[in-house]
């Protein structure tokens, strides 16, 4: 009785690193950055949780607060002022891939090192704008420490504050792109080939 062979199945294609809707990391940097950015979420929740406190209060006890409303629009400040540097350390910034997808992976990795240097032009000068508004915010005339307030009843330093914290998320920005650089000038692989997770800078 012959043999009759069974039908050979397909084996799907390796993943590009590049087409994936959830991005990539690329180095450690951008490991922990998401690592914080899953944290630093939950301030939405907190942020949520004292606005129902408020309003609770005011409308409920008829005895307003004087610091929510400042408080919650900080913390929205974070959560937006890192989500640059977490969308970079996913890769997930918004871009046209028209003609990156339809190249091959030689041209991709020129147009990675394009973009990057772009990147770091924009971050850097970004940077410089958000020291010297920090600075200002920072300090007084004569170039003492004193922090910005924001003038209310509660009167807190969340203006000085805020710039600070952008001012950190740019610096984190312009590491990122660094890295970022040096990965696609080296050619490095966006993902592990023995499939164990993406590859990592030191």
């Amino acid at each position: 009785m012959s043999h009759i062979p069974e039908p050979e199945t397909a084996i799907p294609a390796e993943p590009d690193g590049h087409a994936g809707t959830e991005g990539h990391i690329r180095t450690r940097l951008d490991e922990a950055i998401e690592w914080c950015g899953r944290g630093l979420a939950w301030l939405v929740f907190v942020a949520m949780g004292i606005s129902v406190v408020e309003v609770i209060s005011r409308y409920v006890f008829d005895s307003p607060t004087s610091w929510v409303h400042e408080t919650t629009v900080f913390l929205i400040a974070i959560i937006f002022a890192i989500g640059g540097p977490a969308a970079l350390a996913r890769d997930k910034h918004i871009r046209v891939r028209l003609i990156y997808d339809a190249v091959s992976a030689k041209t991709r990795r020129w147009l990675d090192i394009f973009n990057s240097v772009i990147t770091l032009l924009f971050a850097g000068g970004m940077t410089y704008a958000a020291y010297v508004l920090f600075w200002r915010a920072s300090h007084n005339p004569f170039g003492e420490w004193q922090l910005e307030r924001s003038g209310t009843s509660w009167n807190p330093p969340f203006p000085a504050l805020t710039k600070g914290i952008i001012l950190f998320a740019l610096i984190l920005m312009t590491l990122q792109t660094i890295l970022h650089l040096v990965h696609a000038i080296r050619g490095a692989p966006d993902a592990d080939p023995r499939g164990t997770g993406p590859a990592k800078e030191h």
